[in-house]
């Protein structure tokens, strides 16, 4: 029976230059792979040795890349090793086959949306009204599906977020601040459930996953074993659960050490050290 590892992908498998977060001498700092670009930059990397075991991994396991980008942006990023069957886009709201999006779960996934929370245009509205434009950078909606605001995070007010976060708490939507970007989700727009279906379709009976932000809470729930590195909403928050290991590294050397012990669990418990 096929092992299923989802794993979210920013800041958690994958990382911008301003995220690396590397702290030794640069005579010592591990090589780097850039596995992003855009706009003919490199935009998101990981060590070399997190590409070994990567590699590794999508021969052990279904790898599924568990992500809130968009599936352009998704689609820009290339990681090394064999390409993932599955990859679920936009926190749940697409799943896709050999690449292609499942239309009959995009149906489904419209379908609770609209039973369950508020539309997205009166989130829209609300964010429009009430964000200052002294501190948002961007308005952006994701595949018709969710909002999003680019923000200058040092000018953001902490009691504005919190309000916002009360306001759509009652409208069924959920609220989560990633580096620069502040989301507004509808609840039932999750990992998890795309994930289910993934484990249901392969028949799959461990699941690992791994998260650092407050949307990645549910994935890690879902999952029979589950990571997250030093550092994002969930270690600044102490979030915590039985099966869940807090990893004490931050930037891209928790990327490695996630995808370590994705392996080595993937494997059974043996050493994943030849890779790395």
């Amino acid at each position: 029976m096929p092992v299923l590892v989802a794993s979210d992908l920013d800041r958690t498998l994958i990382y911008s230059a301003a995220a690396l977060a590397l702290t030794m001498p640069d005579a010592r700092a591990p090589r780097l792979l850039c596995v992003e670009v855009h706009e003919s930059r490199p935009l998101s990397y990981m060590t070399e040795t997190a590409a070994r075991l990567l590699t590794d991994l999508g021969d052990a396991a279904v790898f599924v890349p568990t992500t809130t980008r968009t599936r352009k942006q998704y689609q820009r990023i290339n990681l090394p090793g064999p390409e993932p069957a599955y990859a679920i886009c936009a926190n749940g709201g697409h799943l896709l086959v050999d690449g292609a999006t499942d239309h009959d779960w995009h149906a489904r996934v419209l379908a609770r949306l609209a039973d369950e929370c508020a539309p997205l245009d009166e989130i829209r509205e609300h964010l429009m009204r009430t964000a200052d434009p002294v501190w948002v950078r961007k308005h952006r909606v994701a595949e018709d599906l969710f909002a999003y605001l680019v923000v200058e995070r040092e000018l953001l007010p902490e009691d504005w977020v919190k309000e916002l976060a009360a306001w759509a708490e009652n409208r069924g939507w959920t609220v989560s601040l990633q580096g620069r970007k502040l989301y507004a989700v509808p609840k039932p727009l999750t990992k998890s459930a795309a994930v289910r279906e993934v484990a249901r379709r392969t028949g799959a009976e461990l699941t690992l996953a791994a998260g650092d932000s407050l949307l990645d809470a549910d994935l890690l729930l879902a999952a029979d074993r589950g990571w997250r590195p030093g550092h994002g909403e969930l270690a600044d928050t102490q979030w915590t659960a039985p099966a869940i290991t807090a990893l004490p590294e931050r930037g891209v050397l928790a990327g490695e050490r996630i995808t370590r012990e994705f392996l080595r669990a993937a494997r059974g418990g043996t050493t994943a050290g030849a890779a790395g």
